[in-house]
């Protein structure tokens, strides 16, 4: 059985490396490449959203999204007045809105069905590859904004060792930065009337 699985992830890791070597060997820099990384964010970014655009009815998201943030502002006039009155019959519209809640959330699990295993894959492909020797210098203004030492902590705190160069970061964080900034791209372009 261990033999059958480390087959199939042997031939995962070949399609990936036909996928991305090309990418990877067009960087500019191969042996730290951060625009590989950056395209790879960018493919990544373009298949979640693209995934959300057509998988989620985002009118029907967005309208039940304005209907609870009135339903919660209703609720917290009501509490704050003191209006029994309006507070119970505003309970007897919770379940409701429960209902549509739990419709919200599972509408938007939609894409993350169809998304997961290709976004594993990638990821896997890219702590395997020469992507996760990646080290990117950030200007010390960036490198406060994104909240870099924090993220330090973290990864120190759950995997041992310590950040050892000056405003460094590594492959993933570099891809998470990426990919918040196209995913935000994207989702303009492809007309979302809400952000990340």
């Amino acid at each position: 059985m261990a033999n059958f699985f480390g087959m199939i992830s042997g031939e995962i890791f070949n399609a990936l490396n036909a996928i991305f070597n090309p990418i990877l060997s067009m960087d500019p820099n191969p042996h730290n490449p951060a625009l590989t990384v950056l395209i790879v964010a960018f493919i990544v970014s373009l298949i979640t959203t693209i995934a959300n655009k057509y998988l989620v009815d985002q009118d029907k998201l967005n309208e039940r999204q304005k209907k609870s943030k009135e339903f919660q502002r209703k609720m917290r006039e009501a509490q704050k007045s003191g209006d029994g009155k309006e507070i119970a019959k505003l309970q007897a519209e919770q379940t409701e809105m429960l209902k549509d809640q739990n419709e919200m959330m599972m509408e938007s699990f939609k894409p993350m069905i169809v998304t997961f295993v290709p976004i594993i894959l990638i990821f896997f492909w890219m702590r395997t590859s020469a992507i996760h020797n990646l080290v990117l210098i950030l200007p010390e203004p960036v490198y406060w904004i994104t909240l870099t030492p924090f993220w330090h902590f973290i990864g120190g705190f759950m995997y041992g060792g310590k950040a050892t160069i000056p405003f460094g970061i590594g492959w993933l964080l570099w891809y998470m930065i990426c990919t918040f900034g196209m995913s935000q791209i994207l989702r303009k372009f492809l007309g979302f009337k809400q952000g990340f």
